[in-house]
């Protein structure tokens, strides 16, 4: 049986048709400019999944998307995306369901990627954990006892907006020092823009500290311990058997894990820094596609 998994961005949508394996068989990207119109964007979603349908010759059991901004995902509306403008409390699950006539689900995006991690990825076989994704927000995504936890309002998981200092810069959610305004890649990029007088990309950056240069070494090692401020206290609170680190910033590796690790080890309580294990997500640029297809299982 397959299901069709549909990662909606803000820069594409990517959409795939992913077997019981985890297996993305079939794909399909298009554009969300800024400037998109809702419901031309929602009849492009539309005609391509009834087209990878068609093309494959595939049975699909339902349809799964995962969305980059907050979702009731009991009622199937999506609340605004922060950076797709024009959708504020849009019942996206009926208008597609009733164009499909197919099982339909939607999530938070990185709440689906934390369940692609969960059943194929890097949390594999583990029922306690934490999935974050570093990019230019910092999401996260929780399971306990083996299932997605969404909280009262289903909007668990802000990790990217816990605050790690009584006082600091205002962060665009209207709050104050969150951990996603020092380590959001756009934070980075400033802080790394200051220190070699002139633009640089992450990649660069990563390779400037891979050769030793200390200045971008000191960038990454200040990113992984302000992290880790925030992960001391889900590791104190929550006991999980793994914390998986994803997204486009995770690419610099060990030199975030590394100091990331010695951090937990040296400021968590005892017994929970030695059971729980940090780790990078395994699922890479799939992850939104495989996971958006299991929410019609979740």
């Amino acid at each position: 049986m397959y299901t069709v998994g549909i990662d909606l961005g803000a820069t594409f949508v990517k959409m795939g048709l992913v077997d019981d394996k985890g297996k993305v068989c079939f794909r399909r990207k298009i554009e969300t400019p800024s400037s998109l119109n809702k419901a031309f964007l929602i009849d492009a979603i539309i005609n391509n999944i009834r087209d990878i349908i068609k093309v494959s010759g595939k049975k699909v059991s339902g349809v799964g998307i995962g969305v980059p901004g907050p979702v009731d995902s009991k009622k199937g509306i999506v609340h605004y995306f922060p950076n797709i403008k024009g959708w504020k409390e849009v019942p996206l699950k009926s208008i597609l369901k009733k164009k499909l006539s197919l099982d339909l689900e939607l999530d938070n995006d990185v709440n689906a990627i934390t369940l692609g991690e969960f059943v194929f990825g890097a949390g594999k076989y583990c029922d306690n954990l934490v999935c974050i994704t570093l990019g230019t927000g910092v999401g996260g995504g929780i399971i306990i006892d083996g299932k997605l936890y969404r909280g009262g309002s289903m909007a668990a998981g802000e990790i990217g907006h816990m605050p790690i200092n009584e006082i600091g810069p205002k962060c665009n959610c209207g709050g104050i020092a969150c951990l996603e305004r020092y380590i959001g890649n756009r934070y980075i990029l400033e802080r790394a823009k200051n220190a070699f007088g002139g633009n640089i990309t992450l990649e660069t950056l990563t390779s400037l500290a891979k050769s030793g240069n200390k200045k971008a070494v000191a960038i990454w090692t200040d990113v992984a311990e302000k992290l880790a401020v925030a992960l001391v206290g889900i590791v104190n609170l929550l006991n999980p058997d793994k914390i998986i680190i994803g997204g486009g910033v995770s690419k610099a590796g060990s030199l975030i894990l590394n100091p990331l690790k010695r951090q937990i080890k040296a400021r968590a309580m005892k017994d929970q820094a030695k059971h729980v294990k940090i780790v990078l997500a395994k699922l890479s640029a799939d992850a939104g596609i495989i996971g958006a297809s299991l929410l019609t299982h979740s």
